[in-house]
């Protein structure tokens, strides 16, 4: 894998349980490294208007580039999990997009 920093930002609302499962799940995953970032999409109307009959929305973005150079930021959205998947089949379909 490259030098990336991976991070996953997961578009959630309260009250939603699908939202707070998946977050769960993401959360006991140990054998990737990324960061997770939870968007609350009643906090922003363009997220409310993208995402209300969506959620849980899962993105992936990568950043790679030097410390000198200009960043390239990667955007990937996910398909979604089903709420039956395990940490590990959880684990499995992300390892195929991050190892991309």
């Amino acid at each position: 894998m490259c030098e990336c920093q991976m991070r996953l930002i997961l578009y959630s609302k309260p009250g939603c349980h699908l939202c707070e499962g998946l977050q769960e799940k993401l959360e006991q995953i140990q054998n990737i490294a990324f960061e997770l970032e939870i968007r609350d999409i009643t906090s922003r109307e363009d997220w409310f208007v993208s995402y209300q009959y969506e959620v849980p929305v899962l993105v992936l973005t990568n950043r790679r580039g030097a410390e000198d150079a200009e960043e390239e930021v990667i955007s990937e959205l996910l398909p979604r999990p089903s709420p039956r998947a395990t940490v590990q089949q959880l684990e499995k379909m992300l390892y195929k997009y991050l190892s991309k």
